[in-house]
Formats: structure tokens, sequence, C-alpha cells
């Protein structure tokens, strides 16, 4: 019999997606190997770059660069706008590597051209155990090397286990910047997320310098939302909404609108259930923040992003997430109830993290395949 936890392990997930995609090409929903139909017609999918090991976070730079980082060997690399490999920078931080434990997100900051900086999540030894932190510096391309390195973050509590560190960083239209931690896998019976003086389950806001730039009564300084179980996606839209989404346990993932001080209810509130089966709590209570949008079973959201680019007009607007243990995209349109369509060829396997290049392409990570490519309608 194969267990729920069985059919996550990524080699019986690169298996069940080949099964999966040898399907869909038979029944005619594939193009074939290296195109994919879609509601705004065939897409074409094109490796950039391969080779990669276990990618986490993807950033591009002004002039066609891009950024990924390697969650395991905790490397950070360039590479050209056609996927040449530019070597790894030096002088990063002290990442703790283990487990779910690595170099994770990256981002890329609107004044990059004037002032070099890059931020980066990874997760740090902290206080007898391991938490999320934050770190920026500059690129010294000449040199290969991180300079003026910065550590803006180091959650203080530490726990010990390698679950959970969620660490998506985003820059908001103001120039402040919102991260956002897991819960570190505390559980349903733990309740650090409910807890406004610790920093498992939160969101953070900061100054571009890392001061906090909100204070909730009561609350660690910083803390913007409470509640959180596993945030793998953040994004702040065209209209300034911030969205989040995050992993239930068995079902139960998550689109979050956030809003200062508000609680969105995780261990207390959820639709997921104990792995093998449970209650854990209620799918909604006074008081707390429901989600926008909810998936039961799980699809493992990871990366998000909200396209807005006249190369697909069809998908103005709309939000793209990537899922971890059903090898698909999901694209959620808002101004349809989040109607959801699944977008699912070979490469799909196992999405790390979505994002739209400056050309109006999407570009996904692939865990499965360790590569990042480029979704665009067919000859564009």
């Amino acid at each position: 019999m194969i267990g729920y936890r069985s059919i996550h392990h990524p080699r019986f997930r690169a298996i069940l997606g080949a099964v999966l995609a040898a399907l869909m090409a038979s029944s005619g929903a594939q193009a074939s190997a290296d195109s994919v139909v879609t509601s705004a017609g065939p897409m074409q999918i094109t490796p950039v770059a391969q080779g990669l090991d276990e990618p986490w976070g993807i950033a591009h730079l002004p002039d066609g660069r891009f950024l990924v980082t390697e969650r395991d060997s905790a490397r950070l690399r360039l590479f050209g706008a056609d996927g040449a490999d530019l070597g790894d920078f030096v002088g990063l931080p002290d990442v703790s590597v283990g487990g779910q434990d690595g170099l994770l997100d990256v981002m890329i900051p609107r004044g990059f051209q004037s002032d070099p900086w890059v931020y980066l999540t990874y997760a740090a030894r902290a206080g007898g155990g391991r938490g999320t932190a934050l770190a920026r510096a500059r690129l010294d391309f000449s040199a290969m090397r991180l300079t003026d390195l910065q550590v803006l973050f180091t959650a203080p509590e530490g726990v010990r286990g390698g679950n959970h560190f969620g660490a998506r960083v985003i820059e908001a239209q103001d120039g402040s910047i919102y991260m956002a931690l897991g819960e570190r896998g505390t559980g349903p019976d733990g309740r650090e997320a409910q807890d406004p003086s610790h920093s498992e389950g939160k969101v953070f806001h900061f100054g571009p310098d890392g001061r906090p730039a909100t204070q909730l009564d009561g609350a660690m300084a910083g803390i913007f939302s409470l509640g959180h179980r596993n945030p793998q996606g953040l994004i702040q839209t065209a209209a300034g909404d911030l969205v989040l989404v995050e992993h239930g346990p068995q079902g139960g993932d998550e689109v979050n609108i956030l809003r200062r001080g508000a609680n969105y209810g995780w261990p207390l509130v959820t639709s997921g259930e104990q792995y093998g089966g449970g209650v854990i709590g209620v799918p909604e209570m006074d008081g707390m923040a429901a989600p926008v949008h909810v998936w039961v079973p799980s699809i493992a959201p990871s990366g998000l992003m909200e396209y807005q680019s006249d190369l697909i007009p069809e998908w103005r607007g709309n939000l793209l997430t990537g899922s971890l243990n059903s090898d698909f995209i999901a694209r959620l349109d808002p101004s349809n109830g989040y109607a959801e369509e699944r977008i699912a060829a070979p490469q799909t396997a196992r999405v790390r993290d979505v994002v739209q290049a400056p050309d109006g392409s999407i570009w996904f990570l692939s865990l499965i395949d360790g590569a990042v490519y480029r979704l665009a309608p067919q000859g564009k």
C-alpha cells in the first residue's frame, strides 16, 4: 500500500509525472513533448538552463541575466540571458544545509542598476536550532563575490528539525520588504504561529535595511500577519494586494490576501486534516481571516506570480503557482472566483518557483529536471 508521505517522494513523483504525461499525450491534451495546449492556445516549453541542484528561487537582472539559488548546495548561480552558466558567487552568509534547510529565495530590488543589492533568504543556525534568515549584499560581478553583506533578520528562537522555513521575500511598491516564514513543522499541536511573540508562521514587514516597518500591539517588531503554516509564494499585485500561497497539512492549501494585523488561523483554522486522517481544527472561525481559494486535496503550491504582459493577453491579472506534488502549474483567475486551469507537461514535474520574465514569457524551476524552463506562445 502506498502511503500519503510516499507519494511525495521526488522519485515517485517523477515516475507518476511521466505516466500522467504519457496518458495526456495519448488523449490529445498535450500537443508534443515540448508544447502544451492551454486556454490561451498552444504554448512552447523551452529549456533555458539545466543541471541545477534543487533550484529554489529565480530572479532576473535588468540586463536579462538571471540568478538561481540552489538549496542543497547553497550556491547562488549567475546565468546569461541565453542560459549560459556564468559561475557562482562567493561570500554568501553562513547557510545551514540539511532537510529543507539551505539557500532559499533571491530577490532583486528595482533600484539594482544604481545600487546592486541582492536579498537572500536561507536557513541559519539560531538559538540551539535553526531558523529562517534574511540577508542582503551587493553583487560584484568582476570578482563574482557578495560584498557589504548584512544579515538583516534571523529568527531568534531557533527550532530543531528541518521543515517549513517558508522564506519567500519580495520588494513592495513602496520599496519596503516582506518576508514569509513557515511555522517550522511544529505541527497541529504547536501554537507558535498563533503566538505574536514568536517569529514562526508569520509574514514580516521591513524597511530596505531590515528595520521593522510594522509594529502590532504586543507582537514582535516587524510582524505584519500571523497564523500561517508553510508559505511558499508571496507577491504584491499591480493593484497593491499582498497575496500569499501556503501549504496546508493533508489538504487545505490556501491563497490568502494579506492584511495588516490579520490572523490566518493555523492551526486553529484549516480545511486540511492530519496525515493519515483526523481532525485538526475547524474550516472557519470568527476573528480569523478566510482564504480566497483552498485546495482539497493539496497541490503543495510553490512560487507565485501575477501575469502582467500583453504576450499572453488572456492571462493578464491571473495568478500562477507551481505544484510540488501534482506536477503542473495552476493558473487562477481572480476575476472569475479564482477559477483554475492546470497546465501540465513532462517539464512541469515539481515546480518550485514561477516568475514573469522581462519579455512577458513565464519561467519556472523544475525540481525533477533540475532546470529552468520558458513557457510562451508558440513562435514567440
